[in-house]
């Protein structure tokens, strides 16, 4: 199967400005998030798709695959989706699984995008799928830029949402919390019939892309695991995020 990973990246966050290019342990984010995606031997290819051509450039001249896009999308999808049709325009090949990754999840571990490709390889009928990862503390439940999830008993999503669900209101003294994390692969056709559906009122209400589907009566396969990666939103989660790194940079060494 013809399998590549997109990585949607612009300077114009609306929280932390040109994050692409901040550095952590003395490299982009963006060069962490291409070069650990480049670790995973299922993906033929990776590519970074921007409108910005400061990231273009430092793509270039650091032997990165890139892509150029429009400046108007405003949702990762469509840029991984305009991405899609040049790189297929260009290689004159079709591309049949798309596993789109955030650019701003620099503890990617390709052992991440091993496990979102799987079940689409082994069921046809799975046109996507997402991972989780569980929430370590209330603070993380609280967090209105933790995405937290619920799923059904066969681990398809139920719903999204900002706010901490399922409740604790009532008592429980074990309640299953997941996050998503931003790892998303998509069929290629399904990929590009997702970006022509209208966007839904959850996924306005939530902030949350992948309500859509859900709303207009596909199904998100789910992927659950425990992996210690946590996306940057803000500068102080770069902050964060750099410890962890150090952290985990500390611990290979010692093995």
């Amino acid at each position: 199967m013809r399998i590549i990973g997109i990585v949607p990246a612009r300077m114009a966050s609306t929280r932390f400005p040109g994050k692409p290019l901040a550095k952590i342990l003395g490299k982009p984010m963006i060069e962490h998030v291409y070069s650990r995606s480049m670790l995973c031997k299922k993906l033929n290819f990776v590519y970074i798709a921007t409108p910005d051509k400061e990231i273009q450039d430092y793509c270039k001249n650091n032997n990165m695959n890139v892509v150029m896009t429009r400046d108007t999308h405003e949702r990762a999808s469509d840029r991984a989706a305009e991405a899609v049709l040049k790189i297929e325009k260009k290689s004159g090949k079709k591309i049949e699984i798309v596993v789109m990754i955030q650019g701003d999840e620099p503890m990617l571990q390709y052992e991440m995008i091993d496990r979102v490709i799987r079940p689409m390889i082994s069921d046809r009928s799975i046109n996507a799928v997402n991972l989780t990862a569980p929430l370590k503390s209330k603070q993380e439940q609280n967090d209105p830029n933790q995405v937290k999830v619920v799923v059904d008993k066969k681990g398809f999503a139920l719903y999204f949402s900002r706010e901490p669900i399922p409740s604790r209101k009532k008592g429980a003294k074990d309640v299953p919390m997941q996050r998503q994390i931003g790892l998303i692969a998509f069929r290629r056709d399904f990929l590009i019939k997702f970006n022509e559906l209208a966007p839904t009122p959850l996924e306005k209400i939530e902030s949350v892309d992948m309500l859509r589907i859900l709303e207009h009566g596909y199904r998100l396969k789910m992927v659950p695991g425990a992996f210690n990666a946590y996306g940057v939103d803000t500068p102080q989660d770069l902050k964060k995020v750099e410890r962890l790194m150090k952290a985990e940079v500390r611990s290979n060494a010692q093995k």
